[in-house]
Parts: structure tokens; sequence; C-alpha cells
């Protein structure tokens, strides 16, 4: 089967052109993921891509990866910037094949027959380049660069979910033509459409995410009516296109945290802030609108479909747990030893309940009603904006409240011997109602039907982080013997 592979242009650490709240990367992205499900739905064809989240992806990994897979065509998506307007195709200037040029003419003729007349796009010609990634493959190569990103009327339309939709879908079946893939007898589900993107230096608010595009269409209405502007956001989990209902992309955490604050008092207590350093990750310990639909799939899949008992025994160390949290907050309070230790007491599982404070707490960042100085590191108490829940005078007693609440659930026996009951909320608790961790689905957090699977998801990735370490201090050790 032919296989193609789709280059969605920067990313991570570099976000290619910018301008005002926009940053190239967010976009490529989009196109890329919009074109990859319209080629599978339509076409019988494998496609890989060199990206499928916001992370730094180097010239040289991007035409290493086409060459070792062996794909047969390469497509790299740019958008342009430097004050001009339109579309325009590039191939290799030192000598494309032939193949390479009919490719690229079939491809650059299709998209402009549908944005030219539709959108009134330029069509700024077929050119060629000196780019990296078409002169280092070996495969048919055409870079193609959508629009300028810092013109206004370009601007315009990709950050309109129509224009990128149909751009997504000409590209694809442009790339139908060229190669000639069989069609699919039978249409799936249809092809996600895009949102306006927002720079990945910003923190994100999201209202929802949702697998079904039809749910989050119904969550921006329903926000409209409430005056609150939002767009479609598509995202890739997994090989899965999720679309999030995203309420405003900001510089500063405050503002960011004062659109939450009114998400929640207005009902949508499952929204949540999408850190810089989370949007390239799939450990963001976001939470889901699960009471929309049963058709509603969290941003971060759970682990697997097991269970864990809340009562057990700590695998994880205090100071890996430090580090884990580290790499992504290097500010956090380093409360890992106070987890494992604290945890044998109690006999609960307390490297995941670490998890579990970082789902609560955004990494320790507080992004949420909770403010660092109530030591609260498990949201125990908080309901809303005007509800922050309980206070404890230092991180160690903050530490016993969360084990203890936890301890509530797990288990009637009563508590252990040797410290003060600091949970204000234990004596409301149904004892021994919650033994497992997804057991606490709808009980900690409401409503929270996978609750458990994301706290879960985050152990996951740090047992897989601790994993790394260890192998790395092997490895350090066996040179040094």
């Amino acid at each position: 089967m032919t296989t193609v592979l789709l280059d969605p242009g920067h990313g991570g650490s570099d976000p290619g052109a910018t301008y005002r709240n926009y940053e190239e990367e967010d976009f490529t992205l989009t196109i890329a993921l919009l074109a990859r499900q319209h080629l599978l739905e339509h076409y019988q064809v494998n496609v890989l891509m060199t990206r499928t989240d916001d992370r730094t992806v180097g010239l040289s990994e991007r035409s290493s990866m086409a060459n070792r897979e062996n794909v047969d065509f390469f497509c790299s998506i740019h958008i342009n910037a430097g004050g001009g307007t339109g579309f325009e195709s590039y191939v290799y200037n030192g000598g494309a094949s032939p193949r390479t040029i009919q490719y690229r003419s079939i491809i650059h003729n299709h998209i402009m027959s549908v944005i030219g007349p539709k959108y009134s796009v330029k069509d700024r010609g077929k050119k060629s380049a000196n780019f990296h990634v078409l002169r280092e493959t070996k495969m048919p190569a055409v870079l193609l660069e959508t629009l300028f990103i810092d013109h206004s009327n370009d601007i315009k339309l990709l950050t309109s979910s129509d224009f990128m939709s149909d751009y997504a879908a000409s590209l694809a079946d442009g790339i139908g033509k060229a190669l000639n893939l069989p069609k699919k007898s039978t249409r799936t589900t249809p092809t996600p459409q895009p949102s306006p993107a927002a720079g990945s230096r910003m923190y994100k608010v999201i209202a929802g995410s949702f697998k079904n595009r039809e749910n989050a269409e119904k969550l921006i209405n329903e926000l409209k009516g409430k005056n609150v502007d939002s767009f479609l956001s598509a995202a890739m989990v997994d090989g899965t296109s999720y679309f999030r209902v995203q309420t405003g992309a900001f510089k500063n955490l405050q503002n960011a945290k004062d659109q939450l604050a009114r998400l929640v008092q207005l009902g949508y207590k499952d929204a949540f802030i999408l850190t810089p350093a989370e949007q390239g990750t799939a450990q963001s310990g976001q939470k889901t609108d699960s009471s929309r639909s049963s058709t509603l799939q969290p941003k971060t899949p759970s682990p697997d479909s097991r269970d864990i008992p809340i009562l057990g025994e700590t695998l994880v160390s205090g100071t890996i747990l430090d580090l884990y949290v580290g790499k992504t907050n290097p500010s956090a309070p380093q409360l890992g030893d106070l987890y494992e230790q604290l945890s044998k007491s109690y006999g609960i599982r307390g490297d995941i309940a670490f998890a579990q404070a970082i789902h609560e707490t955004n990494y320790f960042r507080f992004t949420g009603v909770v403010n660092r100085n109530q030591n609260n590191f498990a949201g125990i108490g908080a309901t809303g904006p005007n509800v922050t829940g309980a206070s404890f005078s230092t991180p160690r007693e903050g530490v016993l409240a969360h084990l203890q609440h936890l301890y509530a659930y797990a288990t009637t026996k009563p508590l252990p011997a040797g410290f003060p009951l600091v949970d204000p909320r234990f004596i409301y608790v149904e004892r021994g109602s919650a033994p497992t961790w997804k057991d606490l689905n709808g009980k900690w957090a409401v409503p929270g039907s996978r609750y458990g699977e994301m706290i879960l998801s985050i152990y996951l990735s740090i047992l897989q982080f601790a994993i790394q370490q260890l192998n790395a201090a092997q490895s350090a050790i066996s040179k040094q013997i």
C-alpha cells in the first residue's frame, strides 16, 4: 500500500513565523491532522506524520524519517510570512525528478481549483528552492506555503474553520489524484473542521474535549448563549482526532485563571488550563466534560483498562517523584519524600497519591481555585471560585490530609495511631466506598467520570520516567566498572 508522510512544519522550541498571538506551528499541525484524517477516510493509503503534537523535530529528523520508512511521497506544510498573500508550492531546485514535478503540479492545481474561486486566494505559482527536506529526501517531495500569517485577509482565512477544512481536504484529494490512490468504497465519519490556532507559548483555557465534533459544537453554541467566545481546536492523541472547545489563549497566567474561574462559575467545573509546557505532552492532567455525552473522550487516555487499589506499596521514591514534576514545573514544592514516608503509615500508594496531586494542582502550579498558600494538594472542599476549600498550616499537614481523605474512601478501618485527624472532610466520606482509584470517579470530582483513569495515566508516565532514570544510572555505573 502507498505510504504518504505529512510534515507539519516547525513545532516545540521552533514556532515558525509568528503574528500577534498566532504561530505557524499551530496552523501547520492542524492542517496536517485534518489532511491525514481525510486521506484515511477516503483512500486506501498509509499516512505517517513527522509530529502529531507540539514537539521539536529537527530538519534532519524529518528527512531521515522519510528515508528510513521508505515512504512513497513526502509533503511538508508551512505558512508564509513577509507581507505577501496567497498560496505557492516548491520542489527541489537542484534537479527534481519528472515524477516529483508531475505530483507537485497536480496537487498545486487541485488545491487552487478549490481555494482560488471560493476564497479568492492568489496563486503565487509553482516554484523551486534548496530546502533541506526537499534536497535530502529520496522520494518525490513537495513543500507547500499556505497563505501569509501576517496578512490581514490571509489570517482571517487561517482562523476560519470552513477554509481550513476545505484546504486540508483539497490537499488530501490532490495527493490522492497525484498518486492515483484507490478510493474507499464507503465513507466513514465526516472530516473534522479545525479551529483558529492560538500560540503554543500561551495558556489556553479549554471548556471541553470531545471525540465527536457535534458535541463540541453544542458546547460552543451553549457558551455563545452565555456570552463566552469559543472555537474548535483539533488535537491528535494516539492516532485519534479530538475536538477541544477553546475559550481563550493568554500570555498572562492570571488572565487564564480569571477565564477559568468564569467558566467554573457558569457551571463548567471540568474546564482546565492547558499550559505551554503541557501542549507538547499527553500528561497535562486535564479534565473532561463527561456529563455531556457518552462519546466524549479525554485528551489523555487511561494507561489500560485495569484498576489499582488505593491501598498498597509505594513503588517510586520521593526523589524520583520530585524530579518528575520538576521537568514540567521547576518551581514545584518538594513533596515527594512526604508522600513516600507518610503513606507508609496509612498503607496507601503514595506515588499514585502524588499523581493525583499533580492532577489536582496542574503540576503544583495551582491554576484552579486553590492557591499555593493553602497547602491543599488534593482540592479538599474546593467546589468553585467562591469555595476554595480547606487550608493547611504546612505542606506536611496538607499531604497528611490528602492521605487521610484517601484512607476514608479506601477502607472502613480506624485511622492509624500517631497522627492527628487534619482532614476536615473525613467524617463526610462514605467509608470504604472507593477501594480503587477508578472507584473515585464521580466521588472525589463531580462529574469526573474518568477521574481515576486520568490519575493512573499520570502515574504511568511517572513509572516510565522512573525506568528511564534507573536505566541511565545503570549505564553510568556500567561505564565505571
